[in-house]
């Protein structure tokens, strides 16, 4: 619920039952949380700001010299408030710079900002990773040049923390040791928020704003009630504020921004900690069992809640597995565009829970909230000969007639790749056979229930989907045209008609 504890790196025996020889591996993307961060919620006697930011004293920005050309100007933050919010015996609107009880100004952190704690444990994962994909496996070259560096593909949240961390957790995967000297800057890819679809982006997706409001509310009208509720009011039901003097899914703050106070605290240290109450294991368990639900049971409930909040990311992991799986027998040469071997991509806890919950492994009735620097590691791997290959039926609008004109190499084109199953040509479908997709999150291997039935995994082991049965549950939470649809459906019902399960439940 708060920080993740890894498990150790996998023995050589597990190495060699998680990684047969019989499989290549083709293509890693790794979803990961961001690392520990600052709180939001400031009360309870909590300090407002934390001085666990150290980066704030390393603060560096590029600018334009006269001659047009480009410097770098290092600079240290600090933190202004109004006196008022320093000294509560004031009444002043003076400017006051933000300090501890000790008196401290420097490494003041922003709310919500990633901590020294949050940038260690993401440095670890990317170290963690680094030594299973390069030292373990072989999979990633050891130094990153300007011929390799294509090798790797990083993506973040406009989220400033999620950036951060994807920077962090790239330094651990290649350390400044393990870059050559003249290794250009790499390329970190993101979006305009009104575009972001690496988090479920209700301020975007305005039909999306309706579906998550609609179950939160439900969620509020079963859970507020419940025995687990009046459990955790009378707990820390005191340290609410006035306004809002009853700890609700639907409170101010509401329970899942005091879930994420209690985690931020738990995080770090003993200067900025709530009151004992807030660390009842039952409070903290009720609490994130809860939240998961308000949070998360939407996509087991809904088709149109699983496109409009995650699928369109889906949508995205597969096209890329698709694209790879097509481009040649052969992996395509480090260097050509979209040939990454492994993907790096900052995001947020809501990421990681949709992704697993759409396909069907994230149980909300069990499942905890994933915690900080967590990862989804989705692997792309090919059959080493024909043999392990699980030979495809043809779908049901594919036809003989169809089949004599589709000698043609099937296309990689963006459209092409994201084109469903169903309608792919014979040829493209043949395309994805041979290859499987495994997905690990924190390290454990999970199971698609779309890929539990014979003939859509590797035989003997369930957690390896063949390609097309990945790509068959891929395209079934996958929309069409996000935009387009966040604009459907606006002023409906949230479910219209029967509860839709995640494909293969």
């Amino acid at each position: 619920m708060t920080t993740l504890v890894p498990r150790e790196p996998y023995s050589p025996e597990e190495v060699e039952r998680l990684y047969p020889q019989s499989l290549r591996l083709r293509q890693v993307q790794v979803l990961l949380r961001h690392g520990e961060h600052t709180n939001h919620f400031a009360k309870a006697g909590l300090a407002a700001y934390w001085p666990y930011c150290q980066a704030a004293n390393e603060m560096k920005s590029a600018v334009m010299s006269a001659d047009s050309s480009w410097d770098t100007m290092a600079w240290r933050r600090r933190l202004e408030v109004f006196d008022r919010q320093m000294d509560s015996t004031s009444g002043s609107d003076n400017p006051a710079l933000t300090q501890t009880s000790k008196g401290q100004v420097h490494s003041i952190c922003q709310p919500g900002e990633l901590t020294d704690r949050g940038r260690e444990t993401t440095l670890a994962l990317g170290e963690r990773l680094r030594s299973l994909y390069v030292g373990q496996l072989g999979f990633l070259p050891s130094l990153l040049d300007a011929k390799s560096l294509s090798a790797v593909y990083l993506r973040a949240t406009p989220i400033p923390r999620a950036l951060e961390s994807t920077q962090q957790a790239f330094r651990g995967l290649y350390p400044p040791t393990s870059r050559s000297v003249d290794l250009p800057p790499p390329v970190i890819v993101q979006r305009a928020i009104q575009d972001e679809t690496l988090f479920p982006n209700e301020g975007a997706c305005k039909r999306f704003g309706e579906l998550a409001k609609a179950f939160a509310d439900r969620t509020a009208q079963i859970l507020n009630p419940s025995s687990e509720l009046a459990y955790i009011n009378k707990r820390i039901g005191k340290y609410m504020p006035v306004e809002s003097p009853v700890v609700k899914v639907d409170s101010h703050p509401r329970l899942s921004g005091v879930m994420d106070t209690i985690n931020a605290t738990l995080a770090h240290g003993p200067a900025t900690k709530l009151p004992s109450e807030f660390y009842d294991d039952k409070v903290r368990a009720d609490i994130d069992s809860v939240c998961v639900k308000e949070w998360f049971v939407g996509y087991t409930e809904s088709s149109e809640y699983r496109k409009l909040g995650i699928g369109s990311l889906v949508g995205d992991l597969t096209q890329n597995f698709v694209k790879a799986a097509q481009s040649t027998i052969k992996p395509a040469s480090l260097g050509t565009e979209g040939s990454f071997k492994i993907s790096l991509s900052g995001c947020h806890d809501t990421t990681l829970a949709a992704a697993l919950a759409a396909l069907g492994a994230y149980d909300v009735n069990t499942a905890k909230w994933p915690p900080y620097t967590s990862s989804i590691a989705f692997e792309l791997f090919q059959a080493e000969s024909a043999t392990e290959q699980t030979p495809s039926a043809p779908s049901s609008g594919s036809s003989w007639w169809s089949s004599l004109f589709a000698s043609a190499p099937a296309s990689t084109n963006s459209t092409a790749t994201r084109t469903p199953v169903a309608e792919m040509t014979p040829t493209q479908q043949s395309s994805l056979d041979g290859h499987f997709v495994r997905v690990r999150y924190n390290d454990t291997p999970m199971t698609i229930p779309y890929c539990r039935a014979a003939g859509r995994h590797l035989e003997g082991d369930e957690s390896f989907c063949t390609l097309r049965a990945f790509k068959e549950a891929a395209d079934a939470v996958t929309p069409r045209n996000w935009k387009e649809e966040c604009r459907a459906n606006l002023g409906q019902p949230a479910l219209m008609g029967a509860i839709e399960r995640p494909p293969g439940l």
